[in-house]
C-alpha cells in the first residue's frame, strides 16, 4: 500500500526572480509508515526568504535543493497515522518537510507542540518559531542590545523585523525606527509602538534615517542589505552594533551588488558588524519561548500573519514574499486548525 501526496518540486534553477517554469506540483505515492514513523497532514507551511538561496547550486549555510526533489521548509500539522509510541495519532507537530500536503517522517524528526488557546497554530511557524528566535538572537546576543539603545530595523514590517522592533521596545529602547515598503506598512509599524518609520521609496535612505533618528543609532538589525546597511553605517554612534540577518534586496540579483561605499567609517566609529544564522543559537530557545509566550498571552506582542490559502498557491506566496507582498509572517494554510 502507498500514500498519495501532492508536493512542490524545484525543476529548474531560477535566474533572477523565480518563475512558474522553475517549479512543478507533482502527485506521488509514498510508502506507508514503517515502525517508528508517522504520517503528518499539513495544516500550515512557512515560506521564508532564505529559501531563495536554497534554489541556487552554490555553497551556503543551507544545502541547495536538488532538482526533481521535493522542497523543504517549516510546517505544522497533525499526525493522522502513527507507528511510534512516542508520537500518538492526533498530536500536533512541527517538522521540516513542508511544501507537501502529507509527510511520512521518522517520529524523531517531529516536535510535538501544544496549541495556544485562542491563537492560530501557525504562530509556531512565526513569532514562536524560527523568525521569532531569529529576532531574539540577533537583537539580544549578536547586537548586544541594552536598555536605552536607539534601534533601527530594516524590513521592519516582515516576520522578523516587526518582532525585533517590539522586543526592543519592551526591553527599554530609547528609540525604535523601522523602514518598510508601503505607506500602509509604515502606519502599521506606528501601531506596534515604533517611534518612527519611513517608506524607503520616499527618498535617499540615508536622509530618511537621519530625519527619523536625529541623534543616531546604537543598534541596527538588517534584513535588507544594500542601501540600508550603508545608511546605518552613517547613522551609527561610536561602538554601534549591527546584526546582519539577511539581504533580501539582493536575493534575485543576477550580478554582484556593490558593497557599502562608506565601510571605512566602521574603523573610526569602532563598529561591530556581525552576520549570523539562527540555527547556531538554538540554545536561546527556552528563554525566548518563555518570554515571548508571556508577551503573547498578555497582548504585549502583536504577531500579524499574511495567510495564503492552499498548497497550489505556495509558489505564488513565496514570490510575493520576495517582493514585499507580506505584512508580518507569510504562511500558506492547507487545512483549518483542528477543533
Amino acid at each position: 500500500m502507498t500514500i498519495a501526496t501532492r508536493e512542490w518540486q524545484l525543476v529548474r534553477r531560477p535566474h533572477g526572480e523565480p518563475v512558474d517554469a522553475d517549479f512543478a506540483l507533482v502527485s506521488l505515492d509514498r510508502p506507508e509508515p514503517q515502525p517508528g514513523e508517522v504520517v503528518v497532514r499539513t495544516i500550515a507551511m512557512s515560506v521564508d526568504p532564505y529559501m531563495r538561496g536554497r534554489m541556487n547550486a552554490t555553497r551556503s549555510y543551507a544545502p541547495s535543493w536538488e532538482l526533481g526533489e521535493t522542497m523543504q521548509g517549516g510546517a505544522i500539522g497533525q499526525v493522522v497515522t502513527s507507528r511510534s509510541d512516542d508520537v500518538p495519532e492526533g498530536a500536533l507537530v512541527l517538522h521540516g518537510a513542508g511544501w507537501r500536503d502529507l509527510a511520512v517522517l521518522p517520529a524523531a524528526h517531529v516536535q510535538v507542540v501544544e496549541p495556544l488557546p485562542g491563537l492560530p497554530l501557525s504562530l509556531h511557524l512565526g513569532v514562536l518559531g524560527m523568525p521569532g528566535l531569529t529576532a531574539w538572537a540577533g537583537l539580544f546576543r549578536l547586537a548586544a542590545f541594552q536598555p536605552g539603545d536607539a534601534v533601527f530595523v530594516s524590513g521592519a514590517a516582515g516576520a522578523v523585523g516587526s518582532l525585533v522592533g517590539q522586543f526592543a521596545r519592551l526591553r527599554g529602547a530609547s528609540r525604535v525606527v523601522g523602514s518598510a515598503g508601503t505607506p500602509e506598512k509604515v502606519a502599521w509599524l506606528g501601531s506596534l509602538g515604533f517611534d518612527a518609520a519611513f517608506d524607503y521609496h520616499d527618498g535617499a535612505i540615508t536622509d530618511l534615517l537621519a530625519a527619523a533618528a536625529l541623534d543616531g543609532i546604537d543598534v541596527f538589525f538588517d534584513n535588507v542589505g544594500g542601501e540600508h546597511l550603508e545608511a546605518a553605517i552613517t547613522a551609527f554612534r561610536t561602538f554601534g552594533r549591527a546584526a546582519l540577518c539577511g539581504s533580501i534586496s539582493n536575493y534575485n540579483a543576477v550580478s554582484a551588488p556593490p558593497g557599502p561605499r562608506n565601510l571605512s567609517l566602521a574603523v573610526g566609529k569602532q563598529l561591530s558588524l556581525r552576520g549570523f544564522i539562527v540555527s547556531s543559537h538554538a540554545d536561546l530557545r527556552p528563554e525566548f519561548v518563555a518570554a515571548v509566550s508571556g508577551w503573547l498571552r498578555e497582548g504585549s506582542v502583536v504577531a500579524r500573519e499574511t495567510v495564503v490559502e492552499g498548497l497550489d498557491s505556495a509558489v505564488d506566496a513565496f514570490r510575493a514574499l520576495l517582493s514585499g507582498g507580506n505584512t508580518g509572517k507569510m504562511v500558506v494554510r492547507l487545512a483549518p486548525d483542528p477543533d
